[in-house]
C-alpha cells in the first residue's frame, strides 16, 4: 500500500503555526508543534477532524509518536470519527504493533463499513499478515472499496486485490483483479504491470512478461528494483545479453543494496 490516502491538506491552518518540533527537524520536514494548536471549534466532530488531519500531516512527516498524540486528541473528542480510528490504525502498522493497527481497523470498520479508504486498508493490513485466513479475508475489504462507485482510485484497491490473490494462490483472481487495476488507473498502474509480468514469466509467457515491461518501462516510470530484476531475468531468457546488460547497470545504480542486486551477483537467475 501504500501510504495513507486519507489526507485533506490543512495548509492554511498550518501557516498560523511555526515551531517545528526536532523529529520534523531531524528529517528536514516543516511540522507545526502540537503543543501549541489551540481549540478553534467546540464541536466535538470538527475538532476530531481538524486533530485527524494535523496527525496525518505528522505521520507523512515521520514523527510518529506526534501524529499517534494527535489521533488519540481526535478520537477522545469524537469516538464516533471513523477516520480518526483508520489513520491510528495506519500509525500503529508503521510502529509495527499490529494487535492494536488490527483493533483499530475494525472499530473504523464498525463506524463505516461501505467506507472505501477504510476498506482498501484494512485490506492492505491483512494481506500483510502470515496467516492465510487473514490473507483470504482481505479480499473482501477491497471488494468493497471498489464496488464504491465514489471511490476515486478503485485502481489501487484492484491492485491490492490482484497481489492479494497472487499469496493466496489463486491466480485466475489474481489476474481478473490484475487488468482491472489497469483498467481504471490513470497512471498505467505499474504495480498491476509488474505483476502481471511475473506471472507470465513463471508461466513460461516471456514475450508477454518483455511486452508488458518495455510498455511500463516507456512511459517514463522510475523501475523499482524488482522490475528491474524481472526485466534482466527475462532478457537473460530470450538471449538479449545487451539489454540484460543495460538492465542490470540501472539495478546497481538505483538499487546497490537490493536483496535483487545481491541475487543478480550471484548469477542466480531462477
Amino acid at each position: 500500500m501504500k501510504r495513507f490516502a486519507y489526507l485533506p491538506f490543512m495548509l492554511a491552518f498550518v501557516l498560523l503555526l511555526s515551531f517545528l518540533p526536532e523529529a520534523a527537524k531531524a528529517q528536514q520536514v516543516y511540522l507545526p508543534d502540537s503543543s501549541s494548536v489551540q481549540p478553534i471549534a467546540n464541536d466535538p466532530r470538527t475538532q476530531a477532524r481538524l486533530h485527524t488531519e494535523l496527525a496525518a500531516l505528522y505521520f507523512e512527516g515521520g514523527a510518529f509518536s506526534i501524529a499517534l498524540e494527535e489521533s488519540n486528541i481526535a478520537i477522545t473528542a469524537d469516538s464516533s470519527y471513523a477516520p480518526a480510528f483508520n489513520l491510528r490504525a495506519l500509525i500503529y502498522t508503521t510502529l509495527r504493533d499490529n494487535a492494536s493497527a488490527e483493533s483499530d481497523f475494525k472499530r473504523a470498520i464498525s463506524i463505516s463499513p461501505n467506507d472505501p479508504e477504510i476498506n482498501n486498508n484494512y485490506g492492505w493490513f491483512l494481506c500483510q499478515q502470515a496467516d492465510p485466513a487473514k490473507q483470504k479475508a482481505a479480499l473482501a475489504h477491497f471488494i468493497v472499496a471498489v464496488r464504491n462507485p465514489l471511490y476515486e482510485t478503485p485502481d489501487r484497491a484492484y491492485a491490492n486485490a490482484g497481489s492479494c490473490a497472487l499469496k493466496t494462490g489463486d491466480k485466475e483472481t489474481a489476474r481478473d483483479h490484475l487488468l482491472n487495476a489497469i483498467r481504471f488507473a490513470p497512471d498505467g498502474a505499474p504495480t498491476a504491470q509488474v505483476l502481471l509480468a511475473q506471472m507470465a514469466y513463471e508461466e513460461g509467457s516471456i514475450v508477454e512478461a518483455r511486452n508488458r515491461l518495455l510498455e511500463l518501462f516507456q512511459t517514463g516510470w522510475q523501475p523499482s528494483a524488482e522490475a528491474l530484476w524481472l526485466g534482466i531475468r527475462v532478457e537473460n531468457k530470450l538471449g538479449n545479453h545487451m539489454e540484460e546488460k543495460s538492465l542490470a547497470t540501472q539495478l546497481r545504480r538505483r538499487y546497490p543494496a537490493s536483496p535483487e542486486y545481491q541475487t543478480y551477483l550471484k548469477g542466480n537467475y531462477q
